[in-house]
């Protein structure tokens, strides 16, 4: 057996395994049932999820998956996977060892504790665990925590796990976003106005003490720094919303219908809080908000695709890791840069 070593777990929301109704039935039953999600009393929220949600969304959802399911599967599952296969490479030629890298979701398939056992069968004593989103909120980051609590309980003697809270602020996350987004310009132009869409969560976790709104912001700040657009022509704004509550604004559906109304001639949106196309960008973005804009009198809009797994984002992952794992690795070759 090899000798022990760290291993990274990259984690991200998750995904149906097909895009029908009863595999999206399964995934979302498992979403919303997370105290994490939906912070209301398990007496009340229960019976409405599996009697009025899961009946009406289920079928809904699918529709929407099948839109945007690829040959190889989902997007965000795809995408995921090859972050980490590439993740792994770059790793292994900086350290000059071997660190597994797998690919995990939060809800869904491969789960959490399917990842972590993974990389026991490589003999994996330290775990650097990577939640793909660079913003923390206690519903998205706060869940994989405890998930990854929950499965090291089983794992005797426990290795040494450290957590990637956030990384909204870090320079080449900045950086990664803007190249993609210079990149995309260069071949397509540049618009009139670009919308920064995070997704939302409810207004009253912020008021609880969730950093989340304000990462965001600073994350959006960078970014519209990096490309010399801090003047007016960015806008930030939160999608995604779920249920009758207030969610952080400006909503982003809003958004688009008034910058259509406006006269805005053409508008651009990226999604900096996704590391992976997924449902709520290839569909809600780039075909919802599309019509949303251009059915308000908008002339032409653009969604610019994630991160997934372009060269910029790659390195930034790299050097994000690179720095974490510090002290559980030899000495690595310099750090790559943008």
């Amino acid at each position: 057996m090899a000798d022990p070593a760290p291993g990274v777990l990259l984690v991200n929301l998750g995904t149906p395994d097909e895009p029908t109704t009863g595999a999206v039935r399964r995934y979302l039953r498992e979403f919303l049932s997370d105290p994490r999600v939906v912070e209301l009393p398990r007496a009340l929220w229960l019976p409405l999820l599996y009697l009025v949600i899961l009946p009406l969304r289920a079928p809904k959802s699918a529709a929407k998956y099948r839109k945007i399911w690829t040959q190889d599967g989902s997007p965000l599952r795809v995408h995921t996977e090859r972050q980490a296969q590439i993740l792994k490479g770059s790793l292994g030629e900086r350290l000059r060892a071997l660190v597994p890298v797998v690919a995990a979701m939060r809800y869904g398939k491969p789960s959490i504790a399917a990842g972590l056992a993974a990389l026991k069968e490589r003999n994996v004593d330290r775990v650097l665990v990577i939640p793909m989103y660079p913003q923390y909120a206690g519903s998205a980051t706060g869940s994989v925590e405890e998930a990854v609590a929950k499965a090291m309980k089983k794992w005797k003697p426990a290795p040494e796990v450290r957590v990637v809270k956030e990384f909204h602020a870090h320079r080449a996350y900045a950086k990664a976003i803007a190249k993609n987004v210079n990149d995309y310009w260069f071949k397509h132009g540049r618009p009139d106005k670009l919308v920064m869409s995070f997704h939302g969560i409810p207004k009253r976790s912020v008021e609880r003490g969730d950093p989340y709104q304000a990462q965001c912001v600073e994350s959006a700040n960078l970014i519209a720094a990096e490309l010399g657009w801090n003047d007016g022509r960015a806008i930030t704004t939160f999608q995604s919303r779920f249920g009758a509550a207030e969610w952080l604004q400006p909503y982003t559906d809003a958004t688009l219908r008034q910058l259509g109304k406006d006269g805005v001639g053409r508008v651009d949106v990226v999604c900096p809080g996704f590391t992976a196309d997924c449902l709520e960008t290839l569909e809600e973005i780039s075909i919802e908000g599309r019509h949303a804009f251009l059915e308000a009198g908008g002339k032409e809009f653009h969604y610019i695709p994630s991160t997934n797994d372009t060269p910029a984002w790659m390195t930034a992952l790299a050097i994000i890791a690179l720095e974490r794992l510090e002290g559980w690795t030899p000495n690595p070759r310099p750090k790559p840069e943008f």
